[in-house]
């Protein structure tokens, strides 16, 4: 006899209805053996009986397609579909009291955005909200929520968009230092070729080993040595038009200056513990990512039917 016989057998002794295992065959129908349950009287098929909440962890945990689940429990697709969108997702978040926010957007192509709230000392989503758009009213009505919800923000990590830090005057706000890396980089490439440029990657590099009064020190020396370098003008002789030569590397020093006042915020706040780059909930949306990887081809609402579950499954229960 095969294993799967063998489950089917062992299934169909125990009623779905009473769970009683005192039951007895009772004929068949349409080919299906039928049995009898000897305390409640009541009928039923046999076989394996699928468990929607268990097919929804292997679906989700055990990164099982549709298709294997079907073979698996020896259905069609359109009946797994059916019993995953039935599954609910709803359960209460327990909300620690004060936390430090980490903050930050990542895309699915062109389809939308997930806005996420992380506690970065129990590693909690407390929040979340799709977005066709990362804005900065979006990131206020969420830090919005989470104080109607009695939550005491203690600090704020994000990325550094422009605009965050005046939003929140009130909360100290520490601009994640990767982000600033990946700004610099962005305007000086990986390799960048004269010197001026090669310093001042340089300096980026060592921003997590740096304090505040001494990378400025440096920012200052790096910038009286290269002024006359980057102050250098280019003309166009037919129309006497001029602009700075470097303009990339001045981008990525204007940067460098403005932000300088709160990249550091996490060493004038120490006792409270403030995390200096966002790099927690990156790995959340990397972790979340390669599991959705799993499941191509879904449309928009089972893929915000699968992320749903993985951000609660983050959350404090």
């Amino acid at each position: 006899m095969s294993v799967f016989a063998r489950n089917q057998r062992h299934e169909s002794k125990n009623c779905p209805f009473c769970r009683d295992k005192h039951t007895k065959k009772n004929g068949r129908k349409l080919g299906k053996q039928q049995y009898q349950c000897l305390s409640c009287k009541r009928q039923f098929l046999g076989g394996i009986r699928l468990n929607n909440e268990a097919l929804w962890t292997e679906y989700t945990q055990g990164k099982q397609t549709y298709k294997q689940l079907a073979d698996k429990y020896h259905c069609s697709l359109k009946t797994i579909q059916r019993r995953l969108d039935n599954v609910s997702l709803e359960f209460q978040i327990k909300r620690p009291k004060c936390v430090n926010i980490i903050m930050d957007t990542t895309y699915f192509g062109r389809q939308f955005g997930l806005m996420v709230f992380m506690d970065n000392t129990t590693r909690a989503v407390l929040h979340y909200a799709v977005v066709s758009h990362e804005t900065n009213g979006a990131y206020k009505q969420g830090t919005d929520y989470l104080k109607s919800s009695g939550i005491d923000i203690q600090s704020i990590t994000c990325d550094g968009r422009r605009g965050l830090r005046t939003l929140f005057t009130s909360i100290p706000c520490q601009m994640c230092q990767f982000h600033q890396l990946q700004i610099v980089t962005r305007y000086l490439t990986r390799r960048p070729k004269n010197i001026a440029s090669i310093e001042l990657r340089g300096l980026t590099l060592n921003l997590t080993g740096l304090d505040k009064a001494d990378f400025i020190k440096r920012l200052d020396h790096w910038y009286l040595t290269h002024e006359d370098y980057l102050n250098e003008c280019s003309i166009n002789t037919d129309t006497g038009r001029t602009w700075y030569t470097h303009r990339r590397l001045r981008s990525a020093y204007r940067s460098l200056r403005t932000n300088s006042d709160w990249l550091f915020t996490y060493q004038e706040y120490e006792q409270l513990d403030i995390p200096n780059t966002t790099n927690t909930l990156e790995g959340l949306f990397s972790e979340l990512k390669r599991q959705l990887h799993s499941h191509h081809g879904l449309n928009e609402n089972r893929k915000l039917r699968f992320i749903k579950d993985f951000l609660l499954s983050k959350s404090l229960k």
